[in-house]
């Protein structure tokens, strides 16, 4: 698509329109070109090259890296906001290869969760600590705490090919079937940057899960999750209110 000259739109502008949208029909899944490149395909100045990457670079979509000049950033990952959801069965659907590896896995004490679950702070809890991988690389560093009274058969059961949930349902266990979840972006710390193989600045999503079976606490749940790589999805509709809002207005 050439650029337009006459146009009020600035150079830099249409050229970020272009490249958005050759990288929206994956165009640039092998290599991103060089910004001589550009240079030469669009016949603009460098300067105008960089402004339009710049402005792709602040929307996340692309990122400089250090010897590996411009690189595109996928978020292979959509979850939408507001459903109960296995992190195993959003990877899986996708077609990827969903693994992990144990970190931790066993019982702990932790006053703050217990209370999360509605339990006497010296409550003895199952605890299960694991790194989340799609296709062999990182995604998510998952913790989970439950009820030890709940959770004591799949105590130690191996949980690196399999959902959580549905090892509960293949034991007959309760698992939960509604709960809330809080989102926030954080910059993870060195260990967690090793961990999940990411430069060091640069953010993930922290997520905070209550899970509840028949309004009853069940599940604590931490996940930091790769920011470059998964994404949020939230629908809605004219005139609709989400649930939490609605009722919380209805006690107003």
């Amino acid at each position: 698509m050439p650029l337009d000259r006459n146009d009020s739109l600035p150079l830099w502008a249409q050229l970020e329109a272009v490249l958005k949208a050759r990288l929206d029909d994956g165009d640039f899944d092998e290599r991103f070109p060089t910004d001589a490149e550009l240079v030469e395909q669009y016949g603009v100045s460098r300067h105008t090259v960089r402004e339009a990457i710049r402005h792709l670079n602040r929307t996340g979509i692309l990122r400089r890296e250090r010897g590996r000049g411009t690189v595109v950033t996928r978020s292979e990952f959509e979850q939408p906001l507001g459903a109960l959801y296995s992190l195993y069965r959003s990877i899986d659907s996708t077609g990827a290869t969903a693994t992990s590896r144990t970190l931790q896995q066993g019982t702990d004490f932790e006053p703050v969760v217990a209370e999360h679950l509605g339990l006497p702070s010296e409550t003895e809890l199952f605890f299960l600590e694991r790194i989340r991988y799609a296709d062999g690389e990182p995604l998510a560093l998952d913790r989970v705490w439950m009820p030890l009274d709940l959770a004591r058969p799949i105590l130690d059961r191996n949980s690196e090919h399999t959902a959580l949930y549905d090892e509960l349902d293949r034991h007959q266990l309760t698992r939960p079937d509604a709960g809330w979840e809080r989102i926030a972006p954080v910059m993870p710390t060195p260990e967690e940057c090793s961990l999940l193989d990411v430069r060091r600045g640069e953010a993930a999503f922290f997520l905070e899960r209550l899970g509840t079976a028949g309004g009853i606490p069940i599940e604590w749940r931490t996940t930091l999750i790769r920011g470059s790589r998964y994404r949020f999805v939230s629908y809605f509709a004219a005139g609709g209110v989400p649930p939490l809002i609605a009722a919380k207005t209805a006690t107003d």
